[in-house]
């Protein structure tokens, strides 16, 4: 697998199946480091690392949602003799992740076994008023008012100009993303979120259920945008309930822990 793209944590059991995770906006794949110390060696982390941060910052941002979602689309096709995989995206992640499982349907290629989409509202046909956010100083008050363990650093000014680019480059793809009619999944979803959300309610992210075919949960947190630093092991017993065994969630809503 294209280790531009794709990030690998941990040491897997042999043919462990593959956990892709999306990163939310201005993140970088180095987020879903905790998550994968939860899962191993039962879940291989994937994390993809999007152009333009990190060790990839001298690059071009995608210049969309979907264009990103066939980058990673065509590198999932191409290492299509691997292990089974299933998508991880929160907030903006959880987008790239639906635009990739519907490129993958559509070319009939091997889709992932399930969608775990976190901390996002199902898409419609016009941008969130979130994602329509003017300048710097409307990003920099958008991410604080989201919390999570890395809200503090944008009080150092050193840290906001590097990670500023980035920001910048997500919130335009955001803005420029507008969900398009089409089939719906055949992967059943697993969507997670805070009961305490400011940007996504908990009807909101159950509106997923209209795009998958297949049977869609939904797991309701104490918490905010970033409930998942506070819940972190429970999260994992989710994504190893809903790949790994039969038992797994058959519709209905649950509020954990």
């Amino acid at each position: 697998m294209d280790g531009q793209w794709f990030r690998r944590f941990g040491d897997p059991e042999p043919d462990a199946l593959r956990l892709i995770c999306f990163p939310h906006a201005g993140g970088a794949a180095s987020a879903y480091r905790p998550l994968s110390r939860q899962l191993k060696p039962h879940i291989e982390v994937r994390a993809v690392q999007y152009p333009g941060r990190q060790d990839r910052r001298h690059e071009p941002p995608a210049a969309g949602i979907r264009e990103l979602a066939a980058v990673v689309a065509g590198k999932l096709e191409d290492d299509d003799g691997a292990a089974p995989f299933a998508f991880f995206g929160h907030s903006m992640g959880a987008l790239v992740a639906y635009e990739t499982a519907r490129l993958l349907e559509q070319r009939g290629a091997r889709p992932p076994r399930r969608l775990f989409l976190s901390a996002r509202a199902a898409p419609g046909p016009t941008p969130r008023p979130h994602d329509q956010l003017a300048d710097d100083a409307a990003i920099l008050t958008a991410v604080r008012r989201l919390g999570g363990t890395g809200a503090a650093l944008f009080d150092d000014p050193e840290l906001v100009a590097m990670v500023l680019p980035a920001l910048r480059a997500d919130y335009a793809a955001l803005a420029g993303y507008s969900w398009t009619p089409g089939e719906p999944l055949q992967a059943p979803v697993t969507v997670l979120c805070g009961d305490a959300d400011p940007v996504v309610s908990v009807a909101e992210a159950d509106g997923w259920r209209t795009y998958t075919r297949a049977e869609t949960e939904v797991r309701v947190f104490p918490g905010g945008h970033f409930y998942l630093d506070q819940w972190l092991g429970d999260v994992a017993e989710v994504v190893l309930s809903g790949v790994g065994s039969a038992s797994a969630a058959r519709g209905g809503q649950r509020r954990l822990p």
